[in-house]
């Protein structure tokens, strides 16, 4: 149903467009969605839509740049509650992220834009967040921050891996995606960096 046409701001219409974009992206695959389809919904000209966006991927990488900031907003470290409890907290965060924006994850990991350097880069921004965060949150100094640096690069790129293999049609549950990649997490900073806060918290479960 096309928006009533109505006078913005710049910056309301633009907010407009990302969420029309946004509801049709999530309709529909990146390849159905045309951009006169997204100046219809909107109820403006396509010249307006290319005014703020030059090409349906600009559009996308403006979007998902939208949806990558409040993910990052949403998983914010609560230095008050004990890391094995921050640390569910953050994966609840991503997994209801990416079960609400499934379309646009899965277009940006495994489809059309998957190898698209400004959407990559949005989610190596992210990524780089998220590992300063918890960086800062376990403490660690030194060479040992070092080692605890590439551990988590190598775990949120696990985490990644799985939430895509989930939306693509796994068999495991939430929950279950959940506590594999805590476990993997534990497990990983125990053998290699003897914290014992994780895994302990997780047995008395």
């Amino acid at each position: 149903m096309p928006e009533a046409r109505r006078r913005l701001t710049p910056e309301q219409r633009r907010s407009q467009l990302l969420d029309v974009g946004a509801a049709m992206f999530a309709e529909h695959a990146y390849e159905d969605v045309l951009m006169e389809d997204i100046a219809a919904r909107a109820g403006v000209s396509r010249a307006l839509v290319y005014r703020y966006f030059p090409g349906k991927r600009d559009l996308f990488a403006a979007i998902f740049q939208r949806d990558s900031e409040r993910l990052l907003a949403a998983s914010e470290i609560d230095p008050a509650l004990p890391m094995a409890d921050q640390v569910r907290a953050g994966l609840d965060a991503h997994l209801d992220y990416f079960a609400t924006h499934k379309q646009n994850i899965l277009t940006a990991n495994y489809g059309a834009l998957a190898g698209d350097p400004a959407v990559q880069a949005i989610i190596s921004d992210e990524l780089a967040a998220l590992r300063n965060r918890m960086l800062e949150a376990l403490g660690s100094r030194g060479h040992a921050r070092e080692v605890a640096s590439v551990a988590l690069h190598g775990w949120l790129a696990f985490v990644r891996t799985v939430c895509v293999e989930w939306l693509l049609g796994s068999e495991l549950s939430r929950d279950e995606v959940r506590d594999l990649c805590f476990r993997a997490l534990s497990g990983l900073f125990a053998a290699q960096l003897g914290f014992d806060r994780l895994t302990g918290a997780e047995e008395q479960r």
